[in-house]
């Protein structure tokens, strides 16, 4: 296991106890104490999965997230003492891929970089392609990659598993609580407006007009379907 994470945070106690552990299970670290430090890093050195503090001081986590996601789709989980399902769900419209809550286990956080890491490049395909819309929206389970129109699109982990999900079948309805699971890889607490923001992304990367959707269509009062374009 070589994978590099960097641990963004300004308590001290916080990063030794998360690179202890994560030492332990063999990956590589690099800490930032701030926002601007881990822009920094980000710079010198792309890690494979950033942990990240909202609460920085200076450069906040939301605007570190903001500009990582403007060039760079790495898996990010963040860590926040905030309770509001509203500042969470803003999070993941940023990109965020996860969320933990302060205090957390540390067994917990090295069981979700696991799965972040997992999703973001780690299962076995089962089938190579799948094509949808005569060809404009291809996805590639072999190399992770989702393509539009011919270009290839940069999705997080969370958006990718969230299009595996519902493309798996098309026209089958789930749930946003069934999406969770699929998506985040386990049991949400319940915050199933997560699902919301994802979907708000994901249509605005492989839509023709993101207000209109013909991929991922809303269930109204149930959840979401995959279309598979126009002709759906």
């Amino acid at each position: 296991m070589n994978e590099r994470i960097l641990i963004v945070d300004d308590e001290a106690s916080v990063r030794e106890v998360a690179s202890a552990y994560l030492e332990r299970e063999g990956f590589l670290l690099e800490v930032a104490d701030s926002g601007t430090a881990a822009l920094q890093r980000i710079e010198r050195r792309a890690p494979d999965l950033i942990i990240l503090d909202l609460g920085l001081p200076g450069v906040s986590g939301e605007e570190v997230c903001r500009r990582v996601r403007a060039r760079s789709d790495v898996p990010i989980l963040m860590l926040t003492a905030k309770a509001s399902e509203d500042q969470r769900v803003a999070g993941f419209e940023l990109g965020a891929d996860d969320y933990l809550l302060k205090p957390f286990s540390p067994r917990e956080l090295v069981a979700r970089v696991k799965a972040l890491l997992r999703r973001s490049g780690g299962d076995a395909p089962l089938v190579a392609q799948r094509v949808f819309d005569d060809g404009r929206l291809r996805i590639d389970e072999a190399s992770h990659q989702v393509l539009v129109a011919g270009e290839p699109v940069a999705l997080t982990p969370s958006e990718y598993r969230l299009l595996l999900a519902l493309s798996e079948y098309p026209g089958r309805v789930y749930t946003r609580l069934q999406l969770v699971t699929r998506v985040q890889g386990h049991d949400y607490e319940g915050y199933e407006r997560t699902i919301d923001a994802h979907v708000k992304n994901l249509r605005r990367k492989i839509e023709r007009d993101p207000s209109h959707p013909s991929y991922v269509l809303t269930v109204l009062g149930t959840g979401y379907r995959f279309g598979g374009g126009p002709a759906q």
